[in-house]
């Protein structure tokens, strides 16, 4: 069963104006963390007014205008556990594990129906699911790099899936491949905790962010839900779709189970490789007395990844959990208030 949680508040407190950002910042689709699962293992839990910081946010507009938002966080639960995590053999740099277990989709049927029409193109050259009417979820690190935006990012699009046809009038035929119909983003939103974090360097945390489309689409999104540990997780198996690169046009689907967590990190061995990044991982559950399966994401995925195990560089594909901090942060970014996320 899904575990409901009692979320914290995000409470907007004052919003100051910034200069424009240059937006001359070359894109990275893979970051080296300088924070493993030992570096982690060994943070100290933030505090209050750290919280107040990190999850305070920049937004940017259509227009090149930015915003700095102060933000106070009330009923948050400061977690004083340990993260966890398991030794694992050294492995060589590589993001496919062995058999690629990845499936690409071509059928007209699954690609345009849900759950697999929540995928979306960044284009920047990352992937992002649909979380509302208007807005779309993907990582930080494809919009900004740590100190300024991605080149491409002031005039952001966002492809949403539908079938190439060939042909015209009576012999139109589908070759299976997406194409895409692309929206403009009207805005942006970043937690200030991705611009700074350990040692000075970029924070893998909070490598999140959410677009507002400038028009709403039609179609089925996929519901938020809070990130549960290894041990709780329904299914016991992590699902993601995205547009992997060497894979050009097409919608790739994997799923696999998680190899070891911390608070806010899950690390696995799920076959992806760039462009993928971005994508909105998902669980799914069959709910008692129900024939349909009930999805939610419960993390963003952030890339490929070296990470300290033991005083050695070990290779993860990472992806960022959403904590009820996390969740109550998208959230109001999605709704304007917290009144629509009170549980999760």
């Amino acid at each position: 069963t899904w575990h409901l949680k009692k979320i914290p508040q995000i409470v907007r407190e004052r919003t100051f104006s910034l200069d424009s950002p240059k937006f001359e910042a070359k894109p990275k689709l893979e970051l080296n963390s300088v924070c493993g699962i030992e570096c982690q293992r060994k943070l100290p839990v933030p505090s209050l007014s750290d919280l107040k910081n990190l999850l305070s946010y920049e937004t940017v507009f259509e227009n090149g205008t930015r915003t700095l938002t102060e933000v106070n966080v009330l009923g948050a639960v400061l977690d004083p556990a340990a993260n966890t995590t398991t030794r694992r053999p050294s492995r060589k740099k590589r993001q496919i594990y062995g058999t690629d277990s990845r499936f690409s989709i071509y059928d007209k049927k699954f690609m345009t129906n849900f759950p697999f029409n929540t995928a979306v193109k960044i284009s920047t050259g990352c992937s992002g699911i649909l979380v509302s009417p208007k807005h779309v979820l993907t990582a930080a690190h494809c919009l900004h790099n740590g100190k300024d935006y991605v080149k491409g990012s002031k005039r952001l699009r966002v492809g949403l899936m539908k079938t190439k046809s060939r042909g015209r009038g009576r012999k139109r035929t589908s070759d299976g491949l997406p194409s895409f119909q692309w929206t403009r983003v009207k805005s942006t939103h970043i937690p200030k905790g991705w611009f700074k974090g350990v040692s000075g360097d970029i924070a893998l945390d909070y490598d999140y962010a959410v677009l507002e489309l400038k028009r709403p689409h039609k179609r089925k999104y996929m519901e938020l839900g809070i990130s549960p540990t290894i041990k709780m997780m329904p299914g016991s198996m992590i699902h993601f779709s995205g547009f992997d690169n060497d894979r050009s046009g097409q919608l790739v689907y994997r799923f696999c189970s998680i190899s070891d967590e911390s608070n806010d990190l899950f690390y696995q061995y799920c076959d992806a490789e760039p462009g993928s990044t971005g994508s909105g991982i998902y669980l799914r559950l069959k709910e008692p007395n129900k024939k349909k399966w009930k999805r939610k994401i419960i993390a963003v995925y952030s890339g490929h990844q070296w990470v300290d195990i033991n005083g050695e560089q070990q290779d993860y594909n990472v992806a960022v959990r959403i904590t009820p901090l996390k969740y109550a942060q998208i959230c109001f970014w999605i709704h304007g208030n917290d009144g629509n996320c009170t549980q999760g």
